[in-house]
């Protein structure tokens, strides 16, 4: 991997993650851009304890621009973007409307590939293998920031889900404190232990998942996929190396050159489960790619037991079947009590019928 550090024409940081034999990054940001301006303010819920960003410089935020007026696309002669350079394999910047900065955290975003019309599903493993350099080299120096707690990266795909650019790209969060969900894990992790004895709370659900079986997708040499037996989305696989690391930084090389395998083809069957196809070849030309979020979950940067969290990866879409979404409604909304209308084991099922030849 080839790194390449600069400046946007605002100050904000932009980083090149290039393969070996890509050209020397030069170019610079030649737009006409006043410094980035914040309001970015952390304020804690005394009822629910939980923590709410409230970023009101959001509102300017980009939203839905033509295809030719792509800010994650390349620069070129008539239309600069955030990416100065004519090209690029993977690239990383400050995000220039975020909803956590400076003493609140920090926001990245993540550019996957040059190509406004691809998916994550369409890159190589290659490509996608160097996306995962990206996430763990910007785990690793978010981490030694002193204001960041957990550092989050993900992707959100699809208009259904909320997303406001259509390039192939995701995010990083480096949140000031350790989120909720992740201090639920953390409570049920202790609660576990205490229980039997020691044993921790992730081996067991990875271990009773596959000897189950029911409900595994895929499996490979060091990672394995499998819907929760508790899933709250209609179609949610979790992601566990086989090895419990607490983040990306701690994954050994083995299970980082399976990686991109097992992902690749996770992400290729979410595209292949409401198809109308047969379910095993490709995509039907013009069919609807599935909107889904992809989470990964690390430990707090600084938690006294974070060697007992286990790095893992959800992936899952709203959409229940073909032409219908998942709504949060009342009591998903109002009491944080999901009702799933698909099964775990038939979604697991699914999931492995539409698998690659």
């Amino acid at each position: 991997m080839k790194k390449t550090t600069t400046r946007l024409a605002d100050g904000r940081e932009l980083i090149y993650y290039d393969s070996r034999a890509a050209p020397a990054r030069t170019a610079p940001d030649r737009r006409p851009l006043d410094p980035v301006s914040t309001a970015s303010e952390i304020r804690h819920d005394r009822l629910l304890g939980d923590a709410v960003a409230i970023a009101s410089h959001r509102q300017g935020r980009t939203y839905h621009p033509p295809a030719d007026e792509c800010p994650l696309c390349p620069s070129r002669a008539g239309r600069l973007s955030e990416i100065p350079e004519a090209d690029y394999d993977v690239v990383v910047f400050e995000n220039r409307f975020p909803s956590l900065a400076g003493d609140s955290g920090r926001c990245e975003v993540v550019c996957f590939t040059p190509d406004h019309d691809a998916s994550f599903a369409d890159l190589t493993p290659a490509q996608a293998a160097l996306v995962l350099d990206a996430w763990t080299d910007r785990t690793a120096a978010l981490s030694q920031l002193p204001q960041v707690a957990q550092v989050f990266c993900f992707e959100n795909r699809g208009a259904e889900i909320g997303v406001t650019l259509g390039h192939p790209h995701g995010q990083i969060y480096a949140y000031p404190f350790t989120t909720p969900r992740t201090e639920r894990m953390l409570a049920s992790l202790a609660a576990h232990r205490e229980a039997t004895g020691g044993r921790n709370l992730f081996d067991d659900v990875l271990a009773d998942e596959r000897a189950a079986g029911r409900r595994i997708v895929l499996e490979g040499d060091h990672w394995t996929a499998f819907v929760p037996y508790a899933a709250h989305w209609p179609y949610e696989v979790h992601l566990y190396p086989r090895r419990r690391v607490p983040d990306l930084t701690a994954l050994d090389d083995a299970a980082r050159t399976e990686f991109p395998q097992v992902y690749l083809e996770l992400l290729r069957r979410f595209d292949r489960i409401f198809d109308e196809g047969d379910g095993r070849g490709p995509r039907t030309p013009g069919a609807a790619r599935t909107p889904y979020i992809a989470a990964w979950h690390q430990a707090p940067v600084r938690a006294a037991d974070r060697a007992e969290f286990a790095l893992h990866l959800e992936l899952f879409t709203i959409r229940r079947t073909p032409g219908k979404l998942k709504f949060l409604a009342g009591s998903e909304s109002g009491m944080n009590v999901f009702i799933n209308d698909v099964p775990p084991e038939a979604a697991a099922e699914r999931l492995r019928e539409v698998a690659s030849k």
